[in-house]
């Protein structure tokens, strides 16, 4: 399947998602079409279900494992993680996935096509949804998309995408590191699996976290922390010292996030990483270009105090 990269190499605040379904069945055998979404730039390709072999103690939710092309992947029951009644539909086409440097299936009853959207159209899930597995609303005429997010899925059920809790990884403790105290961190991520990861490491390190569910929600504490700070007559970074930002996020992604600060004459000199399981070489390259200073992924995460450490200090001593 061929992906489109334009998105995630300009700034234009759009994705592009990929439609497919998971359907309920009720007791009396009515089916009830159920919508669900995923960054397209998140998949590999979408095939039949082929010859498939059993996991011995598998977690509820792993279904088997394929061979696809010399690589064995795991195969993902998403009626099974997201607690569906299907009765006796069949599930037999499959979404390959590839993040993080891991590539990962999962069942679905249809695929419907691609959709390109701006992300001011997808909605935070609504205290209605309760539902940990998704990130986001997509208000279609008919019916409502709901974006799942497949990094806290997979890390629940594939030992080696787990995210390991900072703190346990830290080399140095809170009181070795006194600065970290005057410093503060905006985190910016709309999963909030991956934003309690990062924000309960940095806390546990000594850094003072201002937490933002997406793009827009960081982009307006940082226009309130500029004029805080012209009112004070002191700079940004007196207030905050650095931003972290996810990609994918409902209303604002962290690529127009990171292109708005860098315009700001007073944000030249604000540190500035982007987290993100996108992160291929590629990109990595043209996200640096956008104005991000330092990149990180799944497997970066227990340098991130480090990283937060040296570029705060490093733009401190460029003040």
């Amino acid at each position: 399947m061929h992906q489109s990269k334009i998105l995630l190499e300009s700034d234009t605040n759009e994705l592009e998602i990929v439609e497919f379904r998971i359907d309920e069945v009720d007791w009396h055998g009515n089916v009830f079409p159920c919508y669900y979404g995923v960054n397209v730039a998140k998949v590999r390709e979408i095939i039949r279900l082929p010859q498939m072999s059993r996991v011995v103690n598998a977690k509820p939710g792993v279904e088997g494992m394929i061979k696809l092309r010399d690589k064995v992947i795991t195969i993902i029951n998403l009626a099974t993680v997201l607690n569906k009644a299907t009765g006796d539909l069949v599930a037999d086409r499959v979404v390959v996935l590839e993040f993080n440097n891991l590539m990962v299936g999962v069942l679905v009853h249809s695929v419907s096509r691609i959709y390109r959207i701006s992300w001011k159209n997808v909605e935070a899930p609504s205290a209605a949804v309760h539902s940990d597995e998704v990130t986001g609303l997509v208000k279609m005429d008919d019916r409502i998309i709901l974006v799942l997010d497949f990094e806290k899925i997979v890390a629940e059920l594939c030992s080696e995408s787990a995210l390991k809790p900072l703190d346990a990884m830290l080399l140095d403790r809170p009181e070795s590191h006194p600065e970290r105290v005057q410093k503060t961190v905006l985190v910016a991520d709309d999963s909030v699996f991956i934003r309690k990861t990062l924000c309960s490491g940095l806390r546990a390190a000594g850094y003072n976290v201002v937490e933002a569910e997406n793009g827009s929600q960081a982009w307006d504490i940082v226009q309130q922390t500029m004029q805080k700070a012209a009112q004070e007559g002191n700079k940004f970074r007196d207030h905050i010292s650095m931003m972290i930002t996810d990609v994918e996020m409902p209303q604002m992604d962290g690529l127009h996030l990171t292109s708005l600060v860098r315009k700001e004459d007073s944000l030249k000199d604000l540190p500035i990483a982007i987290f993100s399981s996108l992160a291929s070489e590629d990109n990595k390259r043209k996200w640096i270009g956008l104005g991000a200073d330092c990149i990180l992924t799944k497997p970066d995460l227990p340098k991130l105090v480090t990283v937060v450490d040296d570029l705060t200090e490093r733009f401190a001593l460029d003040k």
